[in-house]
């Protein structure tokens, strides 16, 4: 009977733990049920579908026709006079077109349609990396949260005990109403200040949970250590994350794909080559079989402009792919080296929050004691607990942020874990 009730109070424990939810996790699942995600997979799709179809230009045309006409006039000379007669007539056969030449303007188009295939993939791995950094924001912002809770439920408890010790030093004759008063208002500006930090966390939890498709639990677990994160730039950090940039290989596949459409659009001026084959079933008056084999030649000579404003306009739209690049790297390269400087910064801040935490702690041990010998105000000791919180929430502060320009720094590298 003891080893039942040990066993019942052991799983007791372990249903009271909370879960722990790990970053990684809330990756995998948004990614798995974002439906804008599913909508970049379905572009894919959409892609492949087109270059299928424009390879399909490549291949044999093959069609079969019919024709069935209940009354047709039918005209035959008769000893040097024209005669007319009406009756039924009918045919029926296949034709067959295949293209033999045409300066590679089919072939270029094919090839461009493939790219679009690899830019749609591109593009679902930037917006998958965009989503995961988005996640990581607000999973991130859950544990600040939750350490700020934790900070400010503390606080709470220290005002607290200020105020019962006030009221009773008050009662020996030891202090004065304005001791009570002042500590009673900062208990209220603690509760209210935790009323805050709680509803940050509700909001931040509740976003996650609509990107991941599911209800997060209250007692939920997170990994404090996410805002621990660490960076080490180089001479060629730049360089580097360039390199690895999607949207930047999205833009070297738009730029390859419109030069092959300028190609294609310069080669339609020169027409092109098919063989055609036909074979027909004829019944007009007489039942008989028709036969076609031969090569046809089209060459436009006369369009309106129309085969011209096409090419110039595939020239613009490649000199504006490469111009937009260009802007793109610009601005990556000034975005990259301001967020290695913050994160510089941003180590710098944490050095000097947790000295000051370290010394502002102390300060506060010491005038704790000193008020209880009535050596110090209130005003010292709440100015004391004050410090000691702000730096609290400093350090937290200042961890998120670096933590955030990490992340940015990951997304622009086009990582996802």
């Amino acid at each position: 009977m003891k080893k039942l009730a040990y066993i019942n109070l052991l799983f007791l424990v372990l249903s009271l733990q909370g879960k722990t939810l790990t970053l990684q996790e809330s990756i995998d699942k948004t990614l798995q049920n974002h439906p804008d995600a599913k909508s970049f997979a379905l572009k894919i799709k959409q892609s492949h579908t087109g270059y299928t179809s424009a390879r399909a230009e490549y291949l044999p045309q093959v069609n079969l026709s019919a024709q069935y006409n209940p009354t047709q006039t039918y005209i035959f000379p008769v000893n040097g006079q024209f005669n007319t007669i009406n009756d039924t007539g009918w045919n029926i056969g296949v034709n067959v077109k295949q293209k033999i030449w045409d300066f590679s303007k089919t072939s270029l188009q094919i090839d461009a349609s493939r790219l679009d295939e690899d830019i749609s993939k591109l593009s679902l791995k930037d917006f998958q990396a965009l989503l995961a950094s988005k996640v990581k924001s607000l999973y991130e912002l859950m544990v600040v949260q939750k350490e700020a809770i934790a900070v400010r439920e503390a606080d709470l408890h220290v005002k607290e005990a200020y105020y019962a010790q006030a009221k009773a030093l008050l009662q020996q004759g030891l202090k004065t109403e304005a001791d009570t008063s002042r500590f009673l208002s900062a208990v209220y500006a603690a509760k209210d200040n935790l009323a805050i930090a709680k509803s940050l966390y509700a909001k931040a939890k509740n976003s996650l949970s609509l990107y991941m498709g599911e209800t997060i639990e209250e007692n939920i677990d997170l990994e404090a250590d996410v805002l621990k994160k660490e960076f080490h730039s180089t001479q060629n950090t730049v360089q580097e994350i360039l390199e690895r940039n999607t949207e930047l290989k999205i833009y070297d596949e738009t730029i390859e794909k419109n030069a092959l459409l300028h190609k294609s659009a310069r080669a339609s001026h020169y027409g092109s080559l098919d063989a055609v084959a036909s074979y027909n079933r004829v019944s007009s008056l007489n039942l008989y079989n028709t036969q076609l084999v031969g090569v046809v030649l089209n060459i436009p000579l006369y369009a309106g402009g129309k085969l011209t404003a096409q090419t110039q306009n595939a020239k613009i739209g490649l000199q504006v792919a490469k111009e937009q690049k260009a802007s793109k790297i610009l601005a990556l390269k000034e975005e990259i080296s301001n967020l290695v400087l913050d994160i510089h910064r941003y180590d710098e801040t944490i050095a000097a929050k947790k000295a000051q935490l370290d010394s502002a702690k102390k300060t506060k041990r010491v005038l704790d004691g000193r008020y209880k010998e009535g050596l110090s105000t209130y005003i010292e000791v709440l100015d004391a607990s004050s410090l000691v919180l702000e730096a609290e929430l400093g350090l937290l502060e200042a961890y998120y942020s670096k933590t955030l320009s990490i992340d940015r720094i990951d997304y622009l590298q086009g990582k996802i874990k």
